[in-house]
């Protein structure tokens, strides 16, 4: 989902940027929906998985067509928080999956998809929430795209790493994958829009709705096909996915502080470190696990976008309340 890219967006909203203002809060609600008929009617999907990479290329290669060349130009103009960012994304919410499966001592399978889950690149809704929330957007589209490229590099290497304890990695198949799932769609749709621009921006409005609907699609087939595994274990998934989100969005923010990164780069980097691509991490662990390890990646896909959506409502209004009080500050002065 992508919008704008300068960091004080515009006072009117484009259609791109309302389709996906409107997704991103519709997403939770669409997602949450599906999965309570996939639990609850779990034959009906139950035969879909072989959809699941896929829709994920879909999603990917939309991601691609909205990138442009200069998003990663912010890597030379500003290569600190760029940098920051992309070591924080590989390095806190990894380790973070796994603490978080040492403390509540998760099953192996669930131990596995919650490390898997950290292991993801950054979120496909992360710069739509990172508008909302009076971020660096051109910031949050640079971190997102750089973590997704080197996804697979990153990704297996720190599944095999942390979550081999728990249960047996092919990196090299899962890195494989993710070429494929990933890399290869995202410079495809990099490569039509510098190509065919004209045509891109033409469906970009719609680009949003498409993601939403296949990481749904996503969401359904794995509940359907752990339905069983979510009734005996989702209390616990889902404290184990809400540790996840909030350490990850904690951490980012105190590490963007700790180097005197201004506000509007510390919103990025805690929602940059916050929302993962948990559609991607259920397609992995669903092909290289078990049914079980996906669904803390399809629970972390509704939850992450609900919690994104608060703290953005949160900043925002903070944003517009400093807003006013500066005015007022500044007022007499003036006069």
């Amino acid at each position: 989902m992508s919008i704008d890219r300068n960091v004080q967006p515009r006072p009117g909203l484009d259609a791109e940027e309302r389709s996906a203002k409107i997704a991103v809060t519709l997403f939770p609600l669409l997602v949450l929906a599906g999965g309570a008929f996939a639990l609850f009617s779990p034959d009906t999907f139950s035969g879909f998985s072989k959809a699941i990479n896929p829709l994920l290329m879909v999603i990917m290669f939309g991601m691609g067509l909205t990138l442009t060349l200069p998003d990663f130009a912010l890597v030379v103009r500003k290569p600190l928080p760029v940098l920051l960012g992309v070591v924080a994304q590989y390095v806190i919410m990894p380790l973070l999956g796994l603490g978080i499966s040492v403390l509540l001592q998760l099953p192996p399978a669930l131990a596995a998809g919650v490390i898997l889950v950290g292991c993801a690149p950054g979120g496909t809704s992360s710069n739509v929430v990172t508008y909302l929330a009076k971020g660096d957007v051109a910031l949050s589209v640079t971190m997102t795209s750089i973590s997704t490229l080197l996804a697979p590099i990153f990704t297996p290497l720190l599944t095999l790493w942390l979550a081999g304890q728990y249960l047996p990695v092919d990196a090299g198949s899962m890195a494989k994958s993710i070429v494929q799932i990933v890399l290869i769609p995202v410079v495809l749709g990099l490569v039509l829009r510098v190509i065919l621009p004209r045509l891109v921006a033409k469906v970009l409005a719609a680009l949003p709705w498409v993601s939403v609907i296949a990481i749904t699609g996503v969401v359904l087939i794995v509940v359907a096909g752990s339905a069983a595994a979510i009734f005996s274990a989702g209390a616990l998934i889902l404290l184990a996915v809400i540790l996840h989100n909030a350490g990850g969005v904690a951490l980012g923010y105190g590490t963007a502080k700790l180097f005197k990164q201004p506000i509007a780069t510390r919103r990025t980097m805690a929602i940059e470190v916050g929302m993962q691509n948990s559609g991607l991490a259920s397609g992995l662990a669903k092909t290289y696990f078990t049914p079980e390890a996906a669904l803390p990646g399809a629970v972390f896909s509704v939850w992450h976008n609900l919690s994104g959506a608060v703290i953005a409502a949160y900043w925002r209004r903070s944003s517009a309340k400093n807003a006013e009080r500066e005015a007022a500050e500044m007022e007499p002065i003036s006069k």
